[in-house]
C-alpha cells in the first residue's frame, strides 16, 4: 500500500475518533451540566436529629416529604419542631427527636410514659402521675434516666403515732415501723416500749404506740398504830376504864420503786423501810370491882321494886337510912338511890360475829333541865331507866341496830345526839352522876345485827 493510502486511512480514523470524543465530552458536559443544575436547584436543610445535626440538600418540597425522602416514620409521641406540612425553602432548619418508652411503678403498679425527655420529673409529667412532698420516688426527681431505667413512686398515706401523751399525725410510705420512727425522730429509750412489732410494716390509717416508761424512787413516811394493852384494876369499878399511860403512834419511812407508764404510775416496790421513831403502847385499866347491895328485911320488898322500875328517887327517907352497900375494901359505898341497878349484874360477855370497831364514847342521863327523856326511836328513858341505850349517828351505826359495848353490855342503837357524828357514841345512865363521871373513853363496838 502506498503511502497517500495509509495517510488517507489514518486521517479518517482520527477523525472518527475525534467525534467521538467530543460527543463523549458534549455528553458528560451535559450530564455535569444538568447535575449542577439539579443539585443547584436542591434546598439546604439542617437537621438535628436525636441530638445530632447535619445538612441535607433536598428538593422535597415540605417537611413531611423531606421524611419521606429520607424514609424516616416520626412516632405519634416523637418531637418534630415543624409540622409535616411546613414548606422547606433554602436555608431551613428543624428538629426531629424520637421518643423513648420508659417504665414507672406506682405502689407496685407497672405504667409506662412515652417522651423525648429523660429527666425523672418530666417522665412523670407525661406520665400523668402527680406527686405531693411527702411521696417517696426513685430515682430523685433531677435525675437523668434511659429507657432501661425503672421509676418507682410510692404514694405518702397518713398515720397516727401515738408518742406517750402526745399524739402525732404524719405522712408515710411503705416502710417499717422502725423505719418510721427513726424518719420522724423519734428516739426510743431502754425502759420505754412499742406496742407495735419494729418490723411490722405500717399500713394506711395505722397507728404506732410508743409507752414513755420510768422508774422513779418515792420516799413515804406512814404512822405506826400503837398497841393497846389492858390490866385488870380492882379499885375501879367492873364496867369502867382508866387510862393508865397514853399510846403514841410510831413513824416509819418507806423506800419504794415506782414504774409509771405515760406519766401514770401502774407499779409500787417497797425497797426499804427503816424505823423512825417506835410506837408507845397504851396501857388501860379496865375495873374489876363490883357493888353488892344489902338491905334490911324490913325494906327488902321495897328496895326490890327500884331495882325493876329504875325508880330510886321515890324511896323514903327512913328506907334510904336503912340502905348500906359493902363492897370487897369494906368501905361505905354510895345510897342505893343513886346506884345504877344495871351495874349490880356483871357485864355481858363479848359476843362473836357482826362488825368490830372502836368509837369515843360519853354517857348522858334522861334527867337534865328541859329533856323531854323521848329518844329519837321513842323510848320513854324515864319510864324505862334499866334500858341500855346508845345515842348514834345514823350513818355508822343504823337506828334500830343491836349493838354490844364494851364495859357496857348489850344495848340498842335508839337514839341520835347533835354532837354525836362518825364514830362517836352516848351512853344511856340512869343515874346522872354515873353519867358524869364516865368521861370519854375509846371502846369497843359490834353491831349484832
Amino acid at each position: 500500500m502506498s503511502n497517500e493510502a495509509n495517510n488517507t486511512k489514518s486521517s479518517k480514523l482520527f477523525k472518527g475518533k475525534s467525534l467521538a470524543v467530543t460527543i463523549a465530552t458534549v455528553l458528560l458536559f451535559a450530564a455535569v451540566l444538568t447535575f449542577a443544575i439539579y443539585e443547584g436547584t436542591k434546598n439546604t436543610v439542617s437537621v438535628t436529629a436525636n441530638g445530632e445535626q447535619e445538612e441535607v440538600r433536598t428538593h422535597a418540597e415540605t417537611v413531611g416529604a423531606f421524611l419521606e425522602e429520607q424514609e424516616i416514620e416520626p412516632g405519634q409521641h416523637d418531637f418534630l419542631s415543624h409540622s409535616e406540612e411546613t414548606a422547606i425553602n433554602e436555608d431551613f432548619s428543624f428538629e426531629w427527636d424520637a421518643a423513648e418508652q420508659y417504665n414507672v411503678t406506682v405502689d407496685g403498679e407497672a405504667t409506662s410514659a412515652w417522651t423525648t425527655e429523660n429527666t425523672v420529673s418530666e417522665i412523670l409529667a407525661k406520665a400523668n402521675i402527680e406527686l405531693t412532698k411527702h411521696d417517696k420516688v426513685s430515682p430523685a426527681l433531677e435525675e437523668q434516666v434511659d429507657e432501661e431505667t425503672t421509676i418507682s413512686v410510692e404514694k405518702a398515706y397518713e398515720v397516727t403515732i401515738q408518742d406517750g401523751l402526745e399524739e402525732k399525725k404524719v405522712w408515710s410510705t411503705s416502710t417499717t415501723v422502725a423505719d418510721l420512727l427513726k424518719q420522724h425522730e423519734i428516739s426510743v429509750g431502754k425502759l420505754d416500749r412499742v406496742e407495735n412489732e419494729m418490723d411490722e410494716l405500717v399500713l394506711p390509717n395505722s397507728e404506732v404506740k410508743v409507752v414513755r416508761v420510768e422508774k422513779v424512787t418515792d420516799v413515804v413516811e406512814d404512822s405506826v398504830k400503837y398497841a393497846v394493852e389492858t390490866k385488870k384494876d380492882n379499885s375501879l369499878l367492873k364496867g369502867s376504864e382508866k387510862v393508865v399511860q397514853k399510846g403514841t403512834n410510831g413513824l416509819v419511812k418507806k423506800t419504794y420503786e415506782v414504774v409509771k407508764e405515760n406519766g401514770k404510775e401502774v407499779k409500787r416496790n417497797l425497797k426499804n423501810e427503816k424505823v423512825v421513831k417506835e410506837p408507845t403502847k397504851q396501857v388501860t385499866a379496865v375495873g374489876t370491882k363490883t357493888v353488892v347491895a344489902s338491905v334490911s328485911r324490913g325494906t327488902q320488898a321495897k328496895a326490890a321494886a327500884p331495882a325493876a322500875k329504875a325508880e330510886p328517887a321515890k324511896q323514903t327517907a327512913p328506907q334510904q337510912e336503912k340502905a348500906t352497900v359493902k363492897t370487897a375494901s369494906a368501905k361505905k359505898a354510895p345510897a342505893p338511890a343513886k346506884a345504877e341497878p344495871a351495874k349490880a349484874a356483871p357485864a355481858e360477855a363479848e359476843p362473836t360475829g357482826g362488825k368490830e370497831f372502836y368509837v369515843s364514847a360519853t354517857a348522858y342521863t334522861a334527867s337534865c333541865t328541859g329533856c323531854s327523856g323521848i329518844t329519837a326511836t321513842g323510848i320513854n328513858l324515864h319510864a324505862n331507866p334499866g334500858l341500855k341505850v346508845i345515842a348514834v349517828d345514823p350513818s355508822v351505826i343504823p337506828l334500830g341496830s343491836k349493838v354490844w359495848v364494851e364495859g357496857y353490855g348489850n344495848a340498842i342503837a335508839g337514839d341520835t345526839g347533835g354532837a354525836i357524828k362518825g364514830n362517836k357514841i352516848d351512853l344511856f345512865m340512869a343515874n346522872k352522876s354515873d353519867a358524869l363521871s364516865f368521861g370519854r373513853k375509846q371502846v369497843k363496838v359490834r353491831i349484832l345485827n
